[in-house]
């Protein structure tokens, strides 16, 4: 990785930690309660863009270096594996199993859709 791709790289992950913060909040203060809607808003969101990255890399030639900055850089630093094992093991020891299930659920085949409607988009 060249100093350019790096500085932009941690450019694109410094946006992309607070952009998860932000929406996180906005999600969880109009959803109230104590289900995890933020973290599933941005585990799937993400995982859309990561399929049109990857799409875009697939089909149109999207450079190495971008995919990087924007595919590791964004959305690595946006999406979060941790905050959602955390809140379904929250949510498993705070006596709500079904919530557990439906976090796991959504995080996950949510995720997995997302990603192959971003990539479907960008194969047309």
């Amino acid at each position: 990785m060249n100093v350019a791709t790096g500085v932009a790289f941690a450019v694109a992950a410094a946006v992309g930690a607070p952009a998860r913060y932000l929406l996180d909040g906005l999600v969880q203060d109009a959803t109230g309660g104590e289900f995890p809607w933020g973290t599933c808003v941005i585990n799937v969101s993400g995982s859309f863009l990561l399929g049109i990255l990857g799409g875009l890399a697939l089909y149109h030639g999207f450079p190495d270096d971008a995919k990087v900055v924007l595919g590791t850089g964004f959305c690595g630093a946006y999406t979060t594996f941790s905050t959602f094992t955390y809140e379904t093991i929250r949510l498993v020891g705070g006596g709500d199993g079904r919530a557990a299930i439906r976090n796991m659920v959504v995080n996950t085949g949510g995720g997995l859709l997302a990603a192959a409607a971003g990539l479907a988009l960008t194969a047309l």
